[in-house]
């Protein structure tokens, strides 16, 4: 199943909170492919829905990024670019850092807490990666690092980085050398938790830009995977 047959009939009463939240996940999953078109018709029969709260619901994406709307062809699914992979890295830093700061504010009884949390998702990690389950290391990488934003309490950080998550996660999709190596997965992790019990901010920033920040060689094989695999796509066709 491909596309719109991926997603199942709205039972309940019909909301464009819903109908965008199952597009995000098949987005995210790749049931969507960048530069899919969505139409708005098609939705609404699958999903057996009026159109108008389907196309609030495309609108709410298009506001997120996720869909892309063009002037007189329709609505299509985000198509990102390495720059786009770099630049949600960076952004990311940048709000992640801001709530380290505000949760280290607050006291290290609070860090400890968060850090505490932290921990226990990086187990459910270790056991994605044991068992090669990298979409459910990915989901779990994500949670790790809005649990770190959400502790803040910073409900705008919270609202912009719920985006870039999402981006993140159609990266992680789309262009496997945007994730960190295996091996350096669990460690990183661990060690910003920890770091966050320290409670020293500049030892931490450094811990979440060497996390978060793609090294030129990391960007180079990037390119080179997603350009190998989008031979490879045109070859088939």
């Amino acid at each position: 199943m491909h596309g719109v047959q991926t997603l199942s009939v709205i039972n309940s009463r019909p909301t464009a909170v819903v109908i965008a939240d199952q597009l995000r996940e098949g987005i995210i999953d790749g049931a969507f492919s960048p530069g899919d078109q969505i139409q708005e018709a098609q939705l609404a029969s699958q999903l057996n829905v009026s159109r108008g709260p389907v196309r609030e619901a495309l609108h709410r994406l298009v506001q997120e990024g996720l869909l892309v709307s063009r002037p007189n062809r329709g609505v299509f699914v985000q198509e990102l670019t390495v720059r786009d992979v770099s630049e949600i890295h960076h952004s990311r830093e940048v709000i992640e850092c801001a709530a380290a700061e505000i949760l280290l504010r607050g006291g290290r009884a609070r860090c400890a807490a968060t850090a505490e949390r932290l921990d226990a998702i990086v187990d459910r990690m270790q056991a994605a990666l044991e068992s090669d389950d990298w979409a459910s290391l990915g989901r779990l990488d994500l949670a790790f690092h809005t649990l770190l934003v959400g502790e803040a309490g910073n409900s705008r950080l919270v609202r912009a980085y719920a985006t870039l998550a999402t981006e993140a996660l159609m990266s992680l999709t789309h262009f496997s050398g945007a994730y960190p190596r295996p091996e350096r997965v669990i460690p990183s992790h661990r060690e910003i938790a920890d770091q966050l019990r320290d409670g020293d901010m500049a030892v931490l920033h450094g811990s979440l830009h060497r996390h978060l920040a793609l090294s030129s060689a990391e960007r180079e094989s990037t390119v080179e995977t997603h350009a190998s695999s989008t031979r490879r796509e045109g070859d088939e066709r």
